[in-house]
Order: C-alpha cells, then structure tokens, then sequence
C-alpha cells in the first residue's frame, strides 16, 4: 500500500462540439480508405521480406565482395603506391632539406645571432665599462691615490716629521737634562741635608722651583700654544682640502648631470611636450570637440529619426497587417484546421490498427484456401501416390540392374576379352609368318647381341652390412633383422 499518492496527469481538455461532430463520420471514411492501403502495405512487406532474404542479401553480398575486389583491393593497393609515391617524392627530400639544408642554415643563421649577440655584449660591456667603470678607476688611479699619496707626504711632513724631530731634538735631551738636573739636586740635598732647614727651603725653591716655572713658562707654554696653533692650522688645512675634494667631485660627477638634466633633458622634455601637445593633442582635441562630436550627434540624430520613420512606416506597412491576419484570421484558422489534422490523425492511427488487424485476418484466410487448394492436394499426390510410384520404380530399377544389367555388362565385358585375345593371337600369328617369309626371302639375321651387365662400382656397405662400432662383431653376425615373416 503506497502511503503516497501517485502524481495525477494534466486534466483532460474540454473538446469542442466541431471535434464530437466530425469525428465519427472521419474514422468511418478513413478506415473504408486504410483497409485497402494496409493490405497492399502488407502485401509490399512480405514481398519486400521474401525478396530481401531471397534476392537482396545475396545480391548485395556479391556487390560487395565484388565492391571489395573491384574498388576496395585497387583503392588500397593505390594508396599504398600513392604512400610510397608521397614518401619518395614529399618525405624523403622533406627530410633531405630539412637535415641538408634548413638545419645548416638555421645552425648558421644561430652562430650569426650568437655573434652578432656576442659582438653587441662585448661592445656594451665596453661601452658600459668606458663609460661607468674606466672614468672611476682613473679617477681613482690619477686622481684620489696621488691627492692621497701627497695628503699622506704632506702629513708625514707637516706632522710626523716635525713631531719625530721635536721628540728626538727637543724633549729627549730637555728630559734627560730636567732628569740629571732632579739627580743633581737630590745628590745636593742627600749631602746637605745636615744644614738649617731655611737653608734648605730657600736653595730648593732656588735651585728648582724657580727653574721649572721658568721652563714652564718661557718654553713648554710657547711650545704647547705653537703646537696647539700648528694642529688647528693642518685641521683647517685638511677641512679645506676636504671641501676642495668634495667641490672637485660635486663639479666631476654631479654638477655636469645636473645641469644636463637641468638645462638640456628638462627644457627638450618641455619642448617635446609643448611640441606634441600643440602639434598633436590640441588639434585632436579641437577636432573631437568641434567637429568629430557634433558630427556624430547629428549622424546619431538622423539614423534615430531615419530609423524611428522607417520602423514606424514598416511596422503600419507589414506589422500591424500580419499581426492583423495573424490574430483575427489565421489563429481560427489553424485552431480549426489543428482540430480537423488532430481528428484526421487519431482516425488514421485507429484505422490503421484496425486495418492491420482485418488484414491479418484476410491474408490469413486467403493463405489456408490457397493452402487447401493448391498445397494439400499437392502434398497428398506427392505423399500417397508419387512417394510409392517412386519407390516401386526404384526398386524395379534395382531389380533390372541386378538381374539384366549386371549379368549383361559381365557377359560383354567376357565376350570383349575373349575378343581381344583372339585379336592378340591372330597379330602373334601374322607376325610369326611375316618373320617366316622375311627369313626365307632375305635369309637369317646375325643374332643380337645380348646387353652385358655392368659390375657394379665398390661402395661402403650399406647400414645392414656395416661394421658396428664399439664392438668386434660383423654385420654378417649381427643380430639379424625382424619381420612379419
């Protein structure tokens, strides 16, 4: 039991009154039409399949093992001979240019490239490198190593030098005389250190405060202010020099680029522009704005107002009349005449199902009279009188063949033997007499020699009479060999 429910088709339509009128008389007419059309259908069908197993397989089998041997074996030994044609003519000398020729040329054409490709590298690199590299390495070849060659001189001289010199000249011997100097004094001081202690104080600030602060003042500090004044004037000397370098490189590398950008890129990029903006994008502009736009808009205007009138006389002219007849003319129109084919092609499918039955039948009973009549009768000649007639010929044909022919046949086949021997005889005799009479006439024939038989030639005895090997027997007293007898 199904829980749900089967979906249910559409509903059926209504039919009209012109399809409940028609329909019946239309089935009437088309059945008394059908019936005779669908018997010779059927007629034409048993024909056509008694003459498709009888005529046409055949028929056609031979057509194509004829097709096969007349079309099919020349067309492909053709194209055989046309492959091998192609293949000699087109693929052997493709193969022939393509290795021969194209390759070498195109290795050729390749080792041009890579020439050509390695000429314009070698000549870029050296371009790059004469342009980019070579400039820095001489500049830093003749330019930054002697300037740093010469800073470097001129430091050594200005600083090293003087500073070696004041060190060994100057401060060496001054040290080693302040050091003898201390030695002195304390040697005197060792030996005097028996006297006053006023005495002692005053030859002290005498003999050594005085002297150092003297040596401080009147030559360290000149000194020291002279150095002092020397190294800011080799710092400013170096900060000078550096500045130099520095305006030296900005006027080398950077200046020049600057004002080729400045000067030369900048007012020819300005120039192009102004050029191709006055030349180029104004007059476009101009064009577009003032002639190529209200060009457009009136072209635009006239096709929509030329398409607009042309859909409108168009569409009174042909539309509106066909849509005219096509709703109020053809649309009843064909209804009815769909109603009508529909009827007519229900009746037609009806009548032929009922005509392929009534021809059933007819062809049915018109093949058990032609049965009756003609088949039957003949069956039963053939079954009850012409199977025992044909058996009782048959056997009086065996009798007559055994009991005449045969005995006949022997007796002929004796009488010709005995004939033929007698024949033999009588030729044996006349031959005997023509011998006779050519011997009395001519006299006797020296007798024939008879054929000497040859001796046959030594050979290896045969496998039966060989020697056997491995043993010291004779084929003579081999085991011999057996046989039925």
């Amino acid at each position: 039991m199904e829980l749900e429910k089967a979906p249910q088709g559409p509903p059926p339509q209504a039919e009209g009154c012109l399809a409940v009128a028609i329909r019946i008389p239309v089935r009437i007419v088309v059945l008394v039409l059908v019936v005779p059309v669908r018997m010779a259908w059927d007629a034409l069908a048993a024909c056509g399949r008694f003459l498709d197993r009888a005529l046409l397989r055949p028929l056609g089998r031979g057509l194509g093992w004829l097709g096969h041997w007349l079309f099919v074996v020349p067309a492909t030994a053709v194209g055989r001979a046309l492959a091998w044609l192609g293949r000699v003519l087109i693929a052997v000398p493709a193969v022939f240019v393509w290795e021969q020729l194209l390759t070498p040329l195109w290795l050729g054409f390749a080792w041009l490239v890579r020439t050509v490709a390695s000429g314009l590298g070698v000549g870029i690199t050296w371009l790059g490198r004469a342009l980019f590299v070579w400039p820095w390495v001489a500049l830093w070849r003749y330019v930054v190593v002697p300037v740093g060659i010469g800073l470097a001189w001129l430091g050594r001289m200005l600083l090293v030098v003087p500073a070696v010199w004041t060190y060994r000249r100057i401060l060496t011997p001054v040290g080693h005389g302040v050091v003898w100097t201390l030695r002195m004094i304390g040697h005197a001081f060792a030996a005097a250190g028996r006297g006053t202690g006023a005495a002692g104080v005053w030859l002290w600030r005498t003999l050594v405060v005085v002297p150092l602060a003297w040596l401080y003042a009147r030559v360290l500090t000149p000194f020291g202010h002279g150095m002092v004044w020397l190294g800011r004037a080799v710092g400013a000397g170096l900060m000078w020099l550096g500045r130099a370098l520095v305006w030296l490189g900005r006027a080398l590398f950077v200046w020049p680029w600057v004002a080729l950008w400045r000067y030369v890129v900048v007012p020819v990029g300005q120039g192009l522009a102004w050029l191709g903006r006055t030349l180029v994008v104004v007059p476009l502009t101009w064009l577009y704005a003032r002639v190529l736009t209200p060009f457009g808009h009136g072209i635009a205007w006239l096709v929509r107002g030329l398409g607009t009138g042309i859909g409108t006389l168009l569409r009174w002219v042909f539309v509106e009349p066909v849509r005219f007849v096509w709703r109020w003319v053809l649309t009843p129109v064909g209804r009815a005449i769909a109603v009508v084919a529909r009827e007519i092609g229900t009746a037609f499918g009806h009548a032929w199902r009922i005509a392929g039955y009534i021809s059933v039948a007819v062809w049915r009973f018109l093949a058990k009279l032609l049965r009756w009549v003609f088949v039957e009768p003949v069956r039963w000649v053939y079954r009850s009188v012409l199977t025992p007639v044909g058996h009782a010929v048959r056997a009086a044909g065996h009798a007559v063949r055994d009991l005449v022919w045969r005995p006949a046949a022997k007796a002929v086949r004796d009488a010709g033997r005995a004939a033929r021997q007698a024949v033999a005889a009588a030729r044996d005799s006349a031959r005997q007499a023509r011998a006779d009479f050519r011997r009395m006439v001519f006299g006797a024939r020296e007798p024939e020699r008879e054929p000497v038989e040859l001796v046959k030639p030594r050979r290896e005895p045969s496998s039966a009479e060989a020697r056997t090997l491995g043993s010291s027997t004779t084929a003579t007293t081999a085991w011999p060999k057996l046989t039925k007898d």
